[in-house]
């Protein structure tokens, strides 16, 4: 007796095809990546605190795979170039993109982006946060925040503060600042940390509020004058430096973070297996001296814990960048 499938049952089993195919599919992938080399792009020149992270954390990824994650560097844009770069790269999780401070901010700053934040990119997974430290040329006659401040409303607008580009946690560090102090700064973006860092050592712009990682070394060497950090607490690098908030800004709290994102659309297992690989990465010996001697934040945990981050730091710096009265370009 010949038994024909009804129509129903035919339907149901296409409909459980079409399910589990993208799922066996994705597994499949999953078990065999990586294949070939995988490409992590910094958004930003190198010699910075970012490009620092990223390459250890890419010299572990690699070894965790058993194969090579190239750095690129594709600064420009606030980070959107780069950003760009990868959210429309195949969603295979070889192409990596470093998510940093200006991935939250930029929807807010931006008038048009080439990307979404919500449908173009996926969190990956975190390594750490990191406050940002006030530094000025140890020429300039201010030596406590209190005395910048003083300056700044005897001369306004004629303090010049230099960042690593429009959106990031420098640029937005500032202008925090000003807001909270009541003073008047001039924004001066560069294209990266290091070359903001060198005219400031020059003595072409006055302030910066760099990462740690960036300008650690020049406040060792006597570069630069640290005045505070820009987090709730002191960090366990500079100790003896008192918080902005400590030193008479009273709220001030500016933290960069440092995570990893790929385009939309990757499977989940790829997406489970960065992550894993991410993490490893963190708590190598490498990275955790990094952390200890930059006055990084160690911060790690699933895909879903970085995009709940992300999320919580776009809606608090929107009405940071609203109340600044700061204008989208």
């Amino acid at each position: 007796m010949t038994f024909l499938a009804s129509p129903w049952r035919m339907g149901l089993g296409a409909a459980c095809m079409a399910i589990a195919g993208p799922l066996l599919a994705g597994q499949a992938l999953a078990a065999s990546f990586p294949e070939r080399p995988l490409k992590l792009v910094v958004p930003f020149p190198p010699g910075g605190g970012t490009d620092l992270v990223g390459r250890i954390v890419a010299e572990k990824m690699g070894e965790y795979f058993g194969k090579p994650v190239i750095v690129e560097n594709r600064p420009g844009g606030g980070t959107v170039i780069g950003t760009d770069y990868v959210a429309k790269s195949p969603p295979d999780g070889y192409a990596i993109v470093m998510g940093t401070f200006a991935y939250a901010v930029n929807p807010s700053l931006q008038q048009k982006l080439p990307y979404s934040n919500e449908t173009s990119l996926m969190s990956a997974g975190m390594v750490a946060k990191a406050p940002n430290v006030l530094v000025v040329n140890p020429q300039r006659p201010y030596k406590t925040v209190a005395e910048l401040i003083a300056y700044a409303k005897a001369n306004p607008g004629k303090i010049n503060y230099g960042s690593n580009g429009n959106g990031t946690s420098a640029h937005l560090a500032g202008a925090l600042f000003a807001t909270l102090s009541g003073t008047e700064l001039t924004h001066v973006p560069y294209k990266g940390a290091a070359p903001a860092l060198n005219d400031l050592i020059g003595g072409q712009i006055d302030v910066i509020f760099s990462t740690i990682p960036g300008a650690l070394s020049y406040i060792k060497a006597g570069k630069l004058r640290a005045l505070a950090v820009t987090s709730a607490d002191r960090s366990a690098v500079l100790p003896d430096l008192p918080t902005v908030a400590e030193a008479g800004v009273a709220g001030y709290d500016a933290q960069a973070w440092y995570g990893f994102l790929v385009p939309a659309g990757t499977p989940a297992p790829v997406v489970d297996s960065l992550n894993r690989a991410i993490n490893q990465a963190a708590e190598t010996p490498v990275f955790q001296r990094l952390v200890k001697e930059e006055g990084l934040i160690k911060v790690t945990g699933d895909p879903a814990s970085m995009d709940r981050y992300v999320r919580a730091e776009e809606s608090r710096w929107r009405k940071i960048i609203q109340d600044a009265g700061l204008q989208p370009n």
